[in-house]
């Protein structure tokens, strides 16, 4: 008899435990998405608190429901360059906490189109998903091309995070993009989770839906990439991002900044920052003028015997 009452004992206990755990799969299956977005809504500061000149704008984009939302975002100009870039922040910030990367990005020669996803800062709608925030890049680009009338060409874009993976996504949908910029990026969602020990314990590839395979899509790249990280890293491994580096079949160029971690890599770099921005222009402008020169047809003699 007792025998028997524990053997039963035993197994309610692991039947409970299955279930728990079934639960725990579906709870990461559904919500994931709450997991890695973690949209901060109070804007820290503007950027006329850090000395520059800027536009509010709102641009529109289509939900899932297919209905029209709000984005906002900062229009920084710049008094003599006519290259822009398309800055796309964190999973845990917003444009008003990225305002030290914007000052010096203008400082290396760009006019700044920086956004919220929507969800964060300003921007309207419903919680973001990975296939949403790839829409709010696009409007975005629509909104520099099509409203201000930006060519293409003229168009760097820069991701730190998981707005690297956003970029790097936006720059394959778009291979006329001038360059891409990305600061601790990560290779894919489920690299990142098994980093994580707790997600060990689960089938993450199962149960994945926000994927940001930045890694997959870097065959499809055609614009020069600078890959940026910092060697303390604790939040993305910097072999992540030196893997994206291997990966990339484009012009590109690697920049490992000693010392630095996750949200600090231009404060350690310092001047040196902006100078290798300046340097990836460079790298952009040859492939660019390459490109123009390899698409205009031969004017070369035919000759006949």
């Amino acid at each position: 008899m007792t025998t028997t009452l524990l053997i039963k004992f035993l197994l309610g206990g692991i039947g409970t435990s299955i279930v728990l755990y079934l639960l725990l799969c579906l709870a990461l299956r559904l919500w994931q998405n709450h997991l890695i977005f973690l949209p901060p809504t109070r804007l820290e500061a503007t950027p006329a608190q850090v000395g520059l000149s800027f536009e509010d704008v709102s641009i529109p984009v289509l939900t899932w429901q297919g209905k029209l939302a709000q984005l906002h975002g900062w229009w920084l100009p710049h008094r003599t360059s006519s290259d822009v870039l398309l800055y796309f922040h964190g999973n845990a910030s917003n444009i008003g906490s990225s305002l030290g990367y914007a000052k010096t990005l203008h400082e290396a020669g760009f006019s700044l189109l920086m956004i919220d996803y929507r969800g964060y800062g300003k921007s309207k709608g419903a919680f973001p998903t990975e296939s949403e925030v790839y829409r709010d890049a696009q409007a975005a680009w629509q909104y520099l091309v099509k409203t201000r009338g930006i060519a293409p060409e003229n168009i760097f874009l820069y991701g730190h995070s998981l707005g690297a993976a956003i970029a790097i996504d936006l720059a394959v949908r778009q291979p006329q993009v001038a360059g891409v910029i990305v600061d601790s990026a990560f290779t894919s969602m489920a690299d990142m989770a098994r980093y994580q020990p707790l997600y060990s314990l689960f089938p993450i590839d199962l149960l994945l839906t926000q994927r940001f395979d930045s890694l997959a899509k870097l065959s499809l790249l055609k614009s020069p990439l600078l890959v940026i990280h910092g060697t303390e890293d604790r939040v993305v491994p910097t072999g992540l991002g030196q893997l994206l580096y291997e990966a990339a079949t484009v012009p590109k160029s690697l920049f490992l900044i000693p010392h630095a971690g996750h949200t600090n890599t231009m404060a350690v770099a310092g001047d040196t920052y902006g100078e290798r921005i300046g340097q990836f222009k460079n790298l952009a402008f040859s492939h660019r003028a390459n490109r123009h020169y390899l698409k205009k047809p031969s004017r070369d003699r035919q000759f006949s015997d």
